[in-house]
């Protein structure tokens, strides 16, 4: 099975490291920043920094790239005047994918701090309907990640990003992401084959697999139905290793990019280490699903 396997990078003296660095570690895809994550305003991208970041790329071995958004970012806050600089700073975030040749933008789909769930999902929608109308000729898309279901999280049920979707006026400009961590501690049991096989098949049936354009790789620390966001190496944590040999023998799954955010040095070597497990995960019969 030919998996497009690598990690979040640092963008460490500029968004164009993070493509060094990926190469050097044997990255075939990433996951960056294309700023700083905790802060609202960033200086632009400057034209140089484009050009390295794209040049770099075209001559690397990576096929895939996905920008994880700023962790600031709320598009159903409760806060107006936080609603407002989320809409505006995720347009930012979307014209900063278009300018580094990125096509996903993957994103927390946000908290509703007491307003309720359907309120939290319409408003959500109507941050992306608004965003897309401002954004209009980016080929870029809108990447929903599963949560953990934290507090007033959105998004740790399918139904829940289905729900967002369907208000979602651009369909065609929507995509979803799974994340291992997240969607066990919000109680989808991934752990054993027979589990696996129908949390994907609901996925499936509720979303479609079709929206699936990326996984993020991360063993729990957290028992299953936790509702607690914390990664863990791969085969260390409560998913363990029958869990991932589950998404790494699954064809159905192989040509979906999948991505590590497990602990790590500046040096990423656990990255190395996490992608050999995966790899010592894939069973030579190519008939199991």
């Amino acid at each position: 099975m030919n998996h497009l396997l690598g990690a979040h990078t640092s963008i460490a003296g500029g968004v164009d490291k993070a493509v060094d660095l990926a190469n050097k570690l044997g990255f075939a895809a990433m996951q960056i920043f294309s700023k700083n994550n905790n802060r609202w305003n960033t200086k632009p991208l400057s034209e140089e920094e484009i050009n390295s970041f794209k040049t770099k790329l075209e001559k690397s071995k990576i096929k895939f790239v996905v920008v994880h958004d700023s962790y600031l970012i709320n598009l159903c806050a409760a806060d107006k005047s936080i609603l407002k600089k989320s809409r505006e700073a995720f347009i930012d975030e979307l014209f900063r994918c278009g300018q580094l040749g990125v096509k996903y933008l993957n994103f927390h789909p946000g908290a509703h701090g007491g307003k309720g769930e359907e309120e939290g999902i319409k408003v959500i929608a109507e941050s992306l309907n608004i965003i897309h109308e401002n954004t209009p000729n980016l080929n870029v898309s809108s990447m929903l990640e599963l949560t953990a279901g934290q507090g007033t999280a959105i998004g740790c049920r399918f139904e829940q990003i289905k729900n967002i979707i369907d208000l979602v006026d651009d369909k065609q400009r929507m995509s979803v992401c799974i994340d291992t961590s997240h969607i066990f501690a919000a109680g989808y049991d991934i752990k054993t084959r027979a589990n696996y096989k129908k949390v994907i098949k609901e996925f499936d049936d509720i979303i479609g697999l079709a929206k699936l354009k990326c996984i993020h790789m991360n063993d729990s620390k957290k028992p299953l139905g936790s509702r607690v966001d914390r990664h863990e190496h791969i085969g260390k944590g409560f998913i363990g290793k029958e869990g991932f040999s589950n998404i790494m023998n699954d064809k159905k799954l192989e040509h979906v990019p999948k991505i590590l955010e497990t602990p790590k040095g500046k040096k990423q070597l656990e990255d190395k280490k996490n992608i050999r497990t995966l790899k010592s995960l894939i069973q030579k019969r190519q008939n199991r699903n």
